[in-house]
């Protein structure tokens, strides 16, 4: 449906627009047409494909109709002619992992069309941070292209500092000897959801790397260094994600050595403890077989004589495997 349609001109908002209105504006080069759609039916789709007049496999690439639907597409930008194709994917933390929408985007020399799926982001602060900088959004199409890239990007933070801060928990439970199972579920958790950011950040620097520098959109040739900006923070958002996968990795390598460090701990126990009551078996073992000719038989204290050797015997190996460590 559609969220939002404004009309600008010179960076001033003239009005707002329903869909039937836009035809008798898209011609009118002198204005800029901005309009925001979210879960967009087919229907409303082949409408605003006619009326921009947007190529059939751009169409096919948003994923937005209900009979090509595809998930998890990778960000990318297709130029068709007058029209930049840019899709993204929007990330939120839901439930205790990361769900993907998609920001697909139309940008024309007098237009900018987004459609929104599977996310409930919501994105009105872009048009009011557009329209409180009028000098700028009189540029053209490519500074609302330039704000609603930066709004996807800065989205990323907080999902990459949730993962940072979980990480550091995980990190002061390894040595607390907790459950070494739940630890290795909790960071393999976390690996999934680097994972599912990365998937995210890669691609779509790729994407920003096409929009400054060398051969780029005509809407975005005048603001190029707005679009380094952002490409830099996502630079930035790859190296932490690349860096928190090698510390989760390490840490699953850490866990699995003290749980092995902990079961060799637990095996040396029970081996000293074991040695202990074999020393305790033998000697009840030998004087406790019935023979008519044993020494202690006819010694009246034959019988606590055995026990306090072989509890001294048990005490001396005690004490060798305390020395050592074991016990």
């Amino acid at each position: 449906m559609l969220i939002n349609c404004s009309l600008y001109k010179e960076g001033i908002k003239q009005k707002n627009l329903t869909l039937e209105e836009i035809p008798q504006w898209i011609e009118k080069f002198d204005h800029i047409i901005w309009a925001a759609f979210h879960n967009i039916d087919n229907q409303t789709l082949d409408f605003v494909q006619n009326i921009f007049k947007l190529n059939d496999l751009a169409i096919e690439d948003t994923g937005q109709t209900l009979d090509i639907a595809e998930a998890n597409q990778s960000p990318r930008i297709v130029e068709y002619q007058n029209t930049v194709f840019i899709m993204a994917h929007l990330l939120e933390y839901k439930n205790d992992r990361i769900e993907t929408g998609e920001m697909t985007l139309f940008i024309g020399p007098n237009y900018i069309l987004s459609f929104r799926k599977n996310s409930d982001h919501r994105f009105a602060n872009i048009r009011t941070r557009c329209e409180a900088e009028p000098e700028l959004l009189r540029i053209g199409v490519g500074f609302i292209l330039y704000a609603i890239l930066d709004e996807i990007v800065d989205r990323y933070f907080p999902l990459l500092n949730k993962i940072e801060m979980d990480m550091e928990l995980i990190e002061k439970e390894m040595f607390k000897k907790k459950d070494t199972k739940k630890l290795i579920e909790k960071l393999y958790q976390l690996k999934i959801q680097t994972t599912d950011l990365r998937h995210a950040t890669i691609p779509l620097s790729e994407v920003l790397g096409k929009l400054h520098g060398g051969r780029v959109p005509a809407v975005c040739v005048q603001l190029q260094d707005y679009f380094n900006d952002v490409h830099n923070h996502l630079i930035r958002i790859n190296k932490s994600i690349e860096s928190l996968r090698e510390t989760i990795s390490t840490s699953v390598q850490v866990s699995l050595a003290l749980a092995t460090i902990e079961k060799s701990e637990v095996t040396k126990k029970l081996a000293g403890w074991a040695a202990i009551f074999a020393v305790c078996t033998t000697g009840t073992g030998i004087w406790g077989m019935n023979f008519e000719y044993m020494p202690e038989l006819k010694f009246k204290y034959g019988y606590p004589l055995i026990l306090v050797l072989i509890f001294l015997a048990a005490f001396l190996v005690y004490k060798k495997f305390k020395k050592s460590g074991w016990l």
